[in-house]
């Protein structure tokens, strides 16, 4: 026995309320062994790791009750058993970091922008081993980084965390975990944001690591998918509570708990029947119908300036060459990685980025050409729903201003009233009550403030929606629940999207058809389910290998 938690409670208190975040919670872990928790947003699984590591401020945190035994490995090599909820401050520290070593979920906000990664690791290393010299320190963290596959380890550790990618920083936040050699690792959703190749080199890299030092894991996730590829243990959690738990085979295949069947029904590949017939229907109809959009060689370059004077050194293509032809009633996926152009691409059609050259033809109109007094008429027809709803609402605004501001905007509406009753029915569209329009964005859940975001997009009765990574921030049952919804408004509404994501699963649930892009370029398109059954091109390939799936 690595970890043992028992009964463990975890109240937080706001204001003059008590939240049972953690309420009655008990699992192990064995050395080599990975334990998945997995939960919706708010089930209390970071609360739960948060505990073990003990992280929670004091003053707003308290345990009622529950323990938490740990077999603490001393630097002399002897074995204590300790219960974290009773160690002294000074005890956890020595613990904290060396034995317990825990991996966050985003790791911009973790690293320290004005130091170099490699300042980083030497100082978890130097806090934790006094006696170590700042060469060996130095050397030792070259070798994490290089056991991470950091490329070039020696001299990437003198670079700071802004230049390096998404997936790198992830691995710099593994090789500061993993540089004190810890006996448990605790991973809180290290690998929620990133493309899918990077997410199987990420859990392949942890597997190797637990099995080179028998290390034991808490990995904490929502994705199913990556459940199956890793764990050996599972618990899904609700409301601060473990509802279900025992070997990945059986409660992957044989669910007892009603929550569990619904989280595993929720999937996309588990949802590729539900709309058959509505996606027929269009399918008929779509090869019947002109283009609504078409893209001939559309390009948008950024100068990269050098020097003094700033002068243009060179670009980067961002949008390379791009020719799509996106039919009446459509929804059109475009998958790709990080950096490849993909959201450029779909802002550059709404001439939120101005592209460099080539063709936007919108019903037979070239939006590159227009002026933006011109523009704007066409503004009302073209939206976009963008990635992060909270961001992309104004906190101080109510959501009826929210509705009702770009109706004024464009003179639809005969009176206040009129924009008020029109935004109280796209509530009710994207099933939220009438009474949620006095609300502001921060009393929202994440699901709730994306459908509001799809009713401020269809606020203006827009022909074409560029739709940026709305569900990858989601729940698997929030992310349902959006899918169904937008394949709802769009057939009725006979809605042209242009569906943006890095989840080929969700693809293959809600598109027609698909195209491939990388570094700027599209290398493939055709058909969703032809893509996905028979890909051509090895990159599409690689894509679709390392997607994680369960299977039941």
């Amino acid at each position: 026995m690595l970890l043992q938690v028992n009964n463990l409670k975890t109240y937080l208190r706001t204001g003059n309320k008590t939240i049972k975040a953690v309420d009655g919670v008990s699992f192990t872990i064995d050395r080599g062994e990975t334990f998945c928790l997995v939960g919706e947003s708010g089930s209390g699984k970071s609360i739960t790791a948060l505990s073990v590591i003990q992280l929670l401020p004091q003053n707003i945190s308290s345990h009622p009750d529950g323990q938490i035994l740990f077999d603490w490995r001393h630097n002399n090599g002897q074995h204590e058993t300790v219960d974290l909820l009773h160690l002294s401050e000074p005890r956890k520290r020595k613990i904290r970091g060396a034995r317990i070593a825990m991996i966050f979920q985003e790791p911009m906000t973790c690293l320290n922008p004005v130091f170099t990664i490699g300042e980083q690791i030497i100082e978890a290393l130097q806090l934790h081993f006094p006696n170590m010299d700042e060469f060996e320190a130095r050397e030792r963290t070259i070798a994490a980084l290089d056991q991470v596959q950091i490329p070039n380890p020696a001299q990437r550790i003198d670079e700071y965390p802004h230049r390096l990618s998404g997936g790198q920083r992830q691995r710099v936040m593994i090789a500061m975990a993993m540089a004190c050699e810890p006996d448990l690792l605790i991973a809180d959703e290290p690998t929620t944001a990133l493309d899918v190749t990077i997410q199987a080199e990420i859990l392949r890299l942890m597997r190797e690591l637990q099995t080179r030092r028998n290390m034991g894991i808490l990995f904490i996730t929502h994705d199913f998918g990556v459940v199956s590829q890793i764990a050996h243990q599972l618990a899904v959690m609700r409301l601060g509570k473990i509802v279900e738990s025992g070997s990945l085979k059986d409660v992957l295949h044989h669910p007892q708990h009603i929550y569990t069947r619904q989280l595993l029904a929720a999937l996309p590949e588990n949802l590729k029947h539900h709309k058959t017939t509505a996606k027929t229907i269009n399918t008929t109809t779509i090869t019947e119908d002109p283009p609504l959009l078409e893209l001939r060689q559309l390009q948008v370059h950024f100068p990269i300036r050098k020097g003094i004077l700033q002068r243009t050194a060179g670009y980067v293509r961002a949008v390379d060459g791009i020719n799509l032809i996106i039919p009446v009633g459509q929804i059109f996926g475009l998958v790709g990685e990080s950096g490849c152009g993909k959201t450029t691409l779909g802002r550059a059609i709404l001439r939120l980025v101005e592209p460099t050259g080539g063709q936007i033809c919108y019903a037979g109109t070239n939006l590159a050409t227009l002026r933006h007094n011109e523009l704007r008429r066409y503004r009302r027809e073209l939206q976009i729903i963008f990635q992060d709803p909270l961001s992309s609402l104004n906190p101080r605004l109510t959501i009826a201003t929210t509705l009702t501001e770009p109706m004024a905007a464009h003179g639809i509406g005969g009176s206040p009233q009129d924009r008020l009753d029109r935004a109280s029915a796209l509530l009710q569209q994207v099933h939220l009550k009438e009474d949620y329009l006095w609300r502001y964005p921060h009393e929202f859940s994440g699901g709730q403030r994306q459908r509001i975001c799809i009713a401020r997009a269809l606020a203006l009765e827009p022909r074409f929606i560029v739709c940026d990574e709305i569900t990858s921030a989601l729940d698997v049952s929030m992310q349902a629940e959006i899918l169904e919804l937008l394949l709802e408004l769009q057939y009725k509404r006979n809605l042209t999207l242009l569906f943006i994501t890095h989840n080929i699963g969700v693809v293959r649930y809600i598109s027609n058809k698909l195209a491939i892009m990388r570094s700027g370029r599209i290398i493939e398109q055709g058909s969703t389910e032809h893509i996905y059954q028979a890909p051509t091109h090895p990159y599409t390939q690689k894509l679709l290998e390392s997607v994680p799936k369960v299977v039941l």
